[in-house]
């Protein structure tokens, strides 16, 4: 029987930045009230978090950065960007716990503890290796990718991203590697943050191929969006990956507050149901789920849960 971990621990809550942020505390919860509504528990294994090492960050972040990070998260003064992402005092710590749990679940599905998992408080796709950016301390995609090369030999992996913003931390990080898959649907960049994503940029040197951008129009159905799937999913099926990551952001359901797209949890429930098959082909079945954005409360219990109960 394939087994799914879930990563489910109230520490992950404390990621966030105050109660009036998009990005607040209440999004954990959501998904826990209807995980717990739809009496899922006796299907997954539930697993705890846990907190990533200063050398696991290392992997993917420069010291410089981690260090801003630490001394900025004593103040709890100012921005770690920009303007997105508030230096919230102990916001270091719960960044460590977001990334160490995406690693734990990396270590139970290569130990072979399950063959999928799923962490909801995770995949913050937008962190560079020296910067935050767009909610995002540290970036949980790049330190697995970097982390699943390092103690796992793993080097092909295919990292599939239908959040409504594109997955830029990982595409620049990885832009000339050859080995890093990369498969993004994302709101089209000429009308929403981050800017990037256009269908022209498809990796660089060798890596020139290996990437894919979809970028959807605002106000994109689910009709529109699962025609352009079967274009991700033939572009995987070339690239034969051993590891699969999906980061699958609740943004890109209708009725987010940020975002203009018009999909439903039926899309994200069909794409991991797909990816899972892809990984039992490829990938000895290993793929990891990572909830990525989503501010709407509703589109968040329906996404995550119906993706865990697709990888279920």
């Amino acid at each position: 029987m394939e087994k799914t971990c879930l990563m489910l621990d109230d520490q992950l809550a404390n990621y966030h930045f105050g109660e009036n942020h998009p990005f607040g505390p209440k999004r954990y919860w959501a998904f826990k009230e209807e995980f717990e509504n739809r009496k899922l528990a006796e299907k997954v294994t539930l697993c705890p978090a846990k907190q990533a090492t200063e050398e696991q960050l290392q992997l993917f972040h420069t010291s410089e950065y981690i260090n801003k990070v630490k001394t900025l998260s004593k103040t709890g003064e100012g921005y770690l960007d920009g303007g997105d992402t508030p230096a919230l005092k102990g916001i270091y710590e719960a960044a460590c716990t977001m990334v160490g749990t995406t690693l734990k679940a990396v270590d139970h599905i290569m130990q072979g503890d399950c063959q999928h998992a799923f962490s909801p408080i995770a995949g913050l796709h937008h962190a560079s290796r020296t910067s935050a950016a767009g909610f995002c301390v540290f970036n949980d995609c790049g330190v697995a990718i970097e982390y699943l090369r390092d103690k796992y030999n793993i080097q092909r992996i295919a990292y599939v991203d239908i959040d409504a913003h594109h997955g830029d931390g990982v595409f620049y990080a990885f832009e000339e590697d050859k080995d890093l898959i990369f498969v993004d649907m994302h709101q089209d960049g000429n009308t929403l943050y981050p800017g990037t994503g256009a269908i022209t940029e498809t990796g660089k040197g060798d890596a020139a191929g290996s990437k894919l951008n979809i970028p959807l129009q605002p106000n994109c159905n689910d009709e529109t969006a699962l025609k352009l799937w079967q274009v991700a999913e033939q572009f995987l099926e070339k690239a034969k990956p051993d590891f699969i990551l999906l980061q699958c952001g609740a943004d890109s359901l209708d009725g987010d507050p940020i975002t203009q797209l018009k999909l439903s949890a039926k899309f994200h429930s069909y794409a991991a149901q797909r990816l899972s098959l892809l990984a039992k082909k490829h990938s000895q079945g290993r793929l990891l789920a990572m909830g990525g954005g989503g501010y709407n409360l509703e589109n968040i219990k329906s996404a995550w849960n119906d993706v865990l109960e697709a990888l279920v």
